[in-house]
């Protein structure tokens, strides 16, 4: 036995030494599965699960086999007399048994004795793309769009990936929709992507454009109440049908941000909704109706999904699903939870997540986001959704999410979404098992790889962006336009009060922060009784959400003894510390990394930990300009000037590909 664990182990190192010399170029994702030697022996139920199986299972006999009674993607694993029987009612079910069992195989655990029932939390686990007409993608920073001209061997490896993580729903195009997404030589697109997608049990959506009666049909109105407009959609959903017949359904953003929508004809969302709704039910299509809403009039953008769908609580068809951001303003680093999510009783609700990282640092820094999510579950429970949905990251760059690390949220929000009680460490070590063949203990020497620092650089990421960004609560203060940097200065005239940080921060001379209590916007009343007096009491408020609901004086003292203005600079220079770590504990992973990722990877940390002091001396060195105290002595001082800062642009063409980084 010991010398069979020696070869065993000489193997590994083998296989790490050539990993350190050999180059990868992130484009299997976490598939990086090795062909079988010989033909499995996979008896049963013919299709996809059976094809993924003989390439890649190496051990023993499979069986999949038809079992009624089990739920739509549900499956078993079980081990009978010598052989691995994978059941399910569906062929997507024993898609997903399979890679089960293939996941299993591929980080190194047990494929014998196997007594396993999975069911997925959800029914619609479903990709959000931004994707536009031209191929560009909005707040996508992996290149362009992998639907502009696809290829069969991409869009296999799409498929594959998603189904691998329980992914079943995509949405093809921005929810910021162009009407030319509903002509039919752009349904024919969608048909043949439908037909790609299919064998990996994805359905495909699209997001609509509410004015596509008048800019496609040539109507004269929108109107959802109106005679011709029900016909012209009962008919465009016909038509998509007999091109799809297993079409998903509408994504609908409205009367949001200048796009068109039902109130703009004297409608509510309600009405426009259900009039979608009863053009897709005969089809079993649903409507994705997003809570995305405000204008510049509100005292408080927070308040105002609340104040626009409470009301028409219960008045939305069965098969409308209201579709909320995870927090009430735009997928900051840290927002408390949308309040919509425990005060609406009576509709269909689905939370929407945002993956790609518009505000955290693009693909440019190691953020995952497991953390960040399941954060959102502590508060929210997961068995009062119906859905749930991701902005996706995904481009045709050659390793699909512009930075290799970030393929961990597409994996990570796949995961959650079929089970949202995994934890973020379960998740992270079957990511980096898989996609960088990393063990905890891959030497004899007791060396091991650095694994457990890795693994917790993950587990500590999005806390280290929150720190270096806008720790204690602060929110919004990113540069206009891109989103990628701070300014929380800028405040061009003209431009409407919510699109500015001072409109969020409301940085004086007594303190900084947005009062959102009963005193201020009153915010803290849209959420449950309890958390309302937790929330409103500024002894008793997290101080992680301080200066969100709080307008918080700079001699305000915190729990750790310092002032707030103290624990403010400490902070951002935590942050500014842990994004260093980040680097060092990488590059100390060069001998067990191929050397194209571990070069790529390392370029993209030392940008982060470069942003990261910008950050931290952006901001200390702007509030400083009104709490009049000076940085503490216990702390490394800003770098940089504040007036050059000020002067500083990143231009957009840059941040469109921030794989070229920047210079500051």
């Amino acid at each position: 036995m010991r010398k069979i664990m020696i070869s065993a182990l000489l193997l590994l190192m083998a296989a790490w030494s050539m990993a350190a010399t050999s180059n990868e170029d992130g484009s299997r994702l976490w598939l990086r599965l090795e062909k079988a030697n010989t033909t499995a022996t996979v008896t049963g139920v013919k299709g996809t699960a059976m094809t993924e199986l003989q390439s890649y299972w190496q051990g023993g006999p499979v069986v999949l086999k038809r079992q009624k009674g089990m739920g739509k993607d549900a499956y078993t694993i079980k081990s009978q007399n010598g052989k691995t029987v994978i059941a399910a009612s569906s062929d997507a079910g024993l898609l997903y048994g399979a890679f089960h069992l293939l996941r299993l195989q591929q980080t190194g655990q047990q494929t014998t004795a196997l007594d396993i029932s999975e069911q997925p939390a959800y029914e619609l686990r479903i990709l959000n793309h931004w994707d536009n007409p031209n191929g560009t993608v909005e707040r996508g920073f992996a290149g362009h769009s992998i639907f502009l001209n696809p290829t069969a061997e991409r869009m296999k490896m799409y498929a594959r990936a998603n189904a691998s993580i329980g992914i079943n729903g995509t949405v093809l195009n921005n929810v910021n929709a162009k009407p030319e997404a509903l002509t039919t030589e752009s349904l024919q697109k969608a048909k043949e992507i439908a037909d790609q997608l299919r064998p990996y049990g994805i359905r495909v959506f699209l997001s609509i454009n509410f004015a596509s009666p008048i800019k496609v049909g040539g109507l004269k109105t929108a109107d959802p109440l109106d005679a011709d407009v029900i016909r012209w959609w009962k008919d465009k959903v016909n038509e998509i049908y007999k091109m799809i017949p297993d079409f998903g359904g509408f994504l609908v953003k409205a009367n949001s941000e200048g796009e068109p929508g039902p109130q703009d004809f004297g409608r509510s969302h309600a009405d426009g909704a259900n009039m979608l709704g009863a053009a897709l039910k005969p089809h079993k299509g649903i409507v994705m109706w997003r809570a995305f809403v405000y204008n510049p009039q509100s005292s408080d953008r927070a308040n105002q999904a609340y104040e626009e769908f409470m009301p028409l609580d219960g008045q939305f068809a069965d098969n409308v699903i209201i579709q909320i951001k995870n927090g009430p303003i735009d997928f900051q680093p840290r927002e408390p939870y949308s309040p919509l999510f425990t005060a609406m009783q009576k509709t269909p609700m689905m939370v929407e997540f945002q993956i790609t990282q518009e505000y955290l640092g693009a693909a440019n820094h190691l953020v995952y986001l497991a953390p960040m999510w399941k954060e959102f579950f502590s508060f929210v429970n997961p068995a009062s959704l119906r859905a749930m949905a991701g902005v996706a990251n995904i481009g045709d760059d050659t390793n699909w999410c512009g930075h290799h690390f970030a393929q961990s949220n597409w994996y990570a929000f796949g995961r959650l979404a079929w089970n949202p009680a995994l934890t973020s460490e379960q998740i992270a070590d079957e990511w980096l098992r898989q996609t960088f063949s990393l063990t905890p203990n891959p030497s004899p020497t007791g060396e091991g790889s650095n694994y457990s620092h890795l693994l917790n650089v993950m587990l500590d990421s999005r806390e280290a962006c929150v720190n270096y960004m806008m720790p204690l609560g602060i929110h919004h203060i990113f540069a206009g336009g891109h989103h990628y940097g701070p300014e929380p200065w800028y405040s061009p005239k003209g431009l409407r009060a919510d699109w500015t940080p001072p409109y969020y921060h409301k940085a004086d001379s007594i303190g900084l922060g947005f009062d959102r209590t009963t005193k201020g916007s009153a915010n803290v009343k849209q959420y449950p009784a309890e958390l309302c007096r937790t929330l409103n009491d500024i002894k008793t408020c997290p101080e992680n959400l301080l200066t969100w609901f709080h307008h918080v004086p700079w001699d305000y003292k915190m729990k750790s003894g310092r002032t707030f203005w103290d624990e403010l600079c400490h902070k951002y220079d935590d942050g500014v510390r842990e994004a260093r770590h980040f680097l060092a504990v990488w590059d100390a992973m060069q001998p067990y990394v191929d050397s194209q990722r571990f070069e790529e990877v390392q370029r993209k940390l030392r940008i982060q930990a470069r942003d990261a002091e910008w950050w931290r001396d952006a901001c200390l060195l702007y509030f400083q300009t009104f709490s009049r105290r000076p940085i503490p002595q216990d702390m490394e001082h800003p770098v940089h000037n504040l007036d050059e800062m000020m002067k500083f642009n990143i231009p957009i063409s840059m941040y469109e590909n921030p794989a070229q980084g920047y210079t500051k």
